[in-house]
């Protein structure tokens, strides 16, 4: 059996992968919560987790182990019309 070997990507591609988890994890909380500062306190982790999130994701840009691709202009441009659309209804 072949071992895969842990090493600094591998431990980043994890790291995200439960910051994606964790944020996921605490939106849904902070919507499903009925007390006023238990939510506040959700709501403060939650950004908290999306700031460490983002670290990781920009380190992995970084060393090139997260590549994306820009988003053409007219796609962009389409997506603020449509959200800008829904907003004014």
């Amino acid at each position: 059996m072949e071992q895969i070997q842990f090493d600094d990507k591998n431990m980043m591609d994890d790291a995200l992968a439960s910051q994606k988890f964790i944020t996921e994890t605490y939106n849904t909380f902070a919507n499903e919560c009925s007390d006023p500062q238990l939510k506040e306190q959700f709501v403060n982790l939650l950004e908290d987790e999306h700031r460490i999130q983002h670290e990781v994701f920009t380190e992995m840009q970084k060393r090139g182990w997260y590549q994306t691709e820009p988003a053409e202009q007219d796609k962009i441009n389409q997506a603020k019309q449509k959200y800008l659309g829904q907003m004014n209804q």
